[in-house]
């Protein structure tokens, strides 16, 4: 049976004879093509029925904030004061919490250092959906900080003016982008000279447990696989994108996170919970079959389960920083420039 669609009904075109031979063209339009791969109004959604139940989705955020909390630590390497701030795809201000959180700073010797929110005059929170990002407008961290909360209609475009930010943040969003280039280029747009942009993502093996497990599942059951997991950007990527949309001094990184789970079930729950469903065109309509998702735990059960009898998921987070060129920003020295040979730093005889 044909899978339904999200689109509204459309009635067939109406049938017309030519008295004459009539040829059309496609016609590329303007501007760079763009694969379109995930459903962003199937994002919104998804995001949407996840924040309304909002003690679930809030039990849920264990990941986010810890991503948030993460990221916002090397905000700590940088020694000055944000005026203006934004958190692009914010969800439920993940980053505004952590933000607020005492003692930031995991060095041991430093037990009492202040807020991260102290350096920040203004944070704008931006998300496409409202009910997730106004979820815990009235919790007490909102008065920590200066906050605005921004609904967009749609994360991959931006619309604030160039030179607006001080630094852009942004967590767990990315990885929804169809056109992440053509962000990323936005991203250095609003950004002033000199100020940095802070970003994680999803990427790389990001749950190659489950994805392993449905695909045998499918091929076993159905004699086929469809794809149950958004596919995700390589970490070799990056730094190629970042580079192309003006960024300077880059930084990236990985960070393998694994959580245990009772069962797959219990990990695929939590993940809708979470908003993070799958969303690809195309995709297969309608819950998978029972018979698919009974295989699959067993498959997951057998390849990766752990002692205890928990499976683990294992989530790779791409960390990257990128900074807007400036006038008085520090650049590396010519190719060849170098006064000291690493020879006789490191020691060590002749290479051939």
């Amino acid at each position: 049976m044909k899978p339904l669609s999200l689109r509204p009904y459309l009635p067939p075109p109406a049938v017309r004879r030519r008295a004459l031979p009539f040829r059309s063209y496609a016609v590329q339009a303007p501007g760079a093509p763009t694969l379109q791969v995930f459903n962003r109004n199937t994002k919104y959604l998804q995001k949407e029925r996840a924040a309304s139940d909002t003690e679930h989705s809030r039990r849920v955020d264990y990941l986010k904030d810890e991503v948030a909390t993460r990221l916002c630590e090397r905000l700590l390497d940088i020694k000055r004061h944000f005026p203006q701030v934004l958190d692009l795809g914010a969800n439920a201000c993940n980053i505004a919490r952590a933000l607020t959180l005492p003692n930031p700073d995991p060095d041991p010797s430093k037990a009492d250092s202040p807020p991260l929110s102290t350096r920040i005059s203004h944070l704008t929170a931006a998300d496409s959906s409202p009910t997730l990002l106004h979820r815990d407008a009235n919790f007490p961290f909102n008065s920590l900080l200066s906050i605005t909360r921004d609904t967009l209609q749609d994360e991959e475009y931006i619309p604030y003016p160039e030179s607006t930010f001080d630094a852009v943040l942004s967590s767990l969003s990315l990885h929804w982008i169809n056109n992440l280039p053509s962000l990323l280029s936005q991203v250095a747009h609003v950004l002033k000279p000199d100020a940095p942009f802070l970003a994680t993502m999803f990427g790389g093996d990001t749950l190659y447990e489950l994805r392993t497990a449905l695909q045998l599942a499918d091929l076993d059951r159905r004699g086929g696989v469809s794809p149950h997991v958004s596919p995700l950007a390589d970490v070799r990527d990056i730094g190629g994108l970042l580079g192309k949309a003006g960024f300077k001094m880059l930084t990236v990184d990985v960070d393998d996170i694994v959580v245990d789970y009772p069962t797959s079930f219990a990990l695929m729950q939590d993940l809708q919970a979470m908003g993070e469903g799958n969303a690809v065109l195309g995709r297969e309509m309608g819950a998978m079959r029972r018979e698919v998702l009974a295989a699959g735990e067993g498959i997951y059960r057998e390849m990766y389960g752990n002692e205890d009898g928990s499976l683990p998921a294992t989530f790779r987070v791409i960390y990257m920083i990128g900074w807007k060129e400036g006038e008085n920003q520090p650049t590396p020295l010519e190719r060849g420039s170098g006064q000291v040979n690493i020879k006789d730093i490191l020691g060590g005889g002749e290479f051939k």
